[in-house]
């Protein structure tokens, strides 16, 4: 039967909840020392993966610590300990480590896997409440979660105690980012698509080049340059010296602040704005949005590091791709 409880009740029930967890986290945060940087060690040293496991509850955080390990650089992967013990041991290397989570420490399930651990001396990271846990005294590497109340009561289901299972976990993949200098860059390559791999792809994965960017010289009479705006349907052209390099852009704007005032016979070194807005290829275009957003332009010029422009990027290319 439900009770009926009223806005304010029900927003302190919120509140409590976070309040607690917020609570379980400080704790944990003030308990971490040596113990955690060796885990770390141990992590950031293997040669082959990182095995994570749990059954219930801490199996779901589990297979999301696997998951955020591997888009991370640290190869991972979660087994379910019921499958290990109906052949999926086998996936278990010689130069792996475990990572087993488990509040209590007993459950019945990870007992094939911690005999497998000890057996085979694979190290054995665990993340439990209880050091003398079956789980606590196989660990090679044990990481304790400090004793804080579940945030629901007397019920006591997994509440404060999975939050701090997930930071735990969150706090050994950063570590694991920072040690080893993964960067946005690294980061792309496991992220390709969706909203992500969008905002991760570079200037150069989403620029016009080659005889799509519109080109032409200083000396350029303004009617052919507006010939090239139109064919290249960009409603601007880059305008480039004899050797190439970048020395102005011509746009709508400019041809509509110019217009009776002689504009066929002027030369697009004339009318062009000199030092236009440029990038890197390298750039990540969520980057590119945000520069094009505090200009409030619509086009960047992508260069290289001698000012010889590579591809024009339009803010509806980036929309398009899902940058925003």
């Amino acid at each position: 039967m439900t009770t009926a409880m009223t806005t304010d009740e029900t927003l302190a029930i919120g509140r409590r909840v976070i309040e607690t967890e917020a609570a379980g986290l400080a704790l944990l945060s003030a308990s971490l020392d040596a113990r955690f940087a060796a885990a770390c060690d141990l992590v950031a040293g293997l040669k082959g993966r990182l095995i994570c496991a749990g059954v219930g509850k801490s199996g779901h955080i589990a297979r999301k610590l696997a998951a955020t390990l591997a888009s991370t650089g640290t190869p991972a992967q979660f087994v379910h300990p019921t499958e290990a013990s109906h052949g999926d041991m086998g996936m278990i290397g010689a130069d792996d480590a475990l990572l087993i989570l488990s509040k209590s420490g007993e459950v019945p399930e990870l007992s094939d896997m911690l005999a497998y651990a000890g057996r085979f001396g694979v190290p054995l990271v665990a993340i439990t409440a209880r050091a003398d846990s079956p789980l606590g005294r196989a660990a090679t590497h044990l990481l304790l979660l400090p004793d804080a109340p579940e945030a629901c009561g007397e019920t006591r289901a997994p509440t404060t105690s999975t939050t701090m299972q997930i930071a735990l976990g969150d706090a050994l993949a950063v570590a694991m980012i920072e040690r080893k200098g993964f960067t946005a860059s690294d980061f792309r390559v496991f992220h390709p698509g969706g909203k992500l791999g969008a905002m991760l792809k570079t200037a150069a994965d989403l620029m016009h080049g080659g005889d799509a960017l519109p080109k032409v010289g200083p000396e350029t009479p303004m009617l052919d340059a507006l010939l090239e705006m139109t064919a290249k349907r960009f409603g601007c052209t880059t305008v480039v010296d004899d050797g190439g390099r970048l020395i102005g852009i011509i746009t709508d704007g400019d041809v509509r602040r110019r217009a009776g005032r002689g504009l066929r016979t002027m030369t697009a070194g004339e009318v062009m704005t000199p030092d236009p807005m440029t990038c890197p290829p390298g750039i990540l275009a969520a980057e590119v949005m945000a520069q094009l957003a505090t200009s409030q332009r619509n086009v960047m010029i992508v260069a290289d590091a001698d000012h010889h422009p590579l591809g024009i990027l339009h803010i509806h290319d980036l929309l398009r791709a899902g940058v925003a």
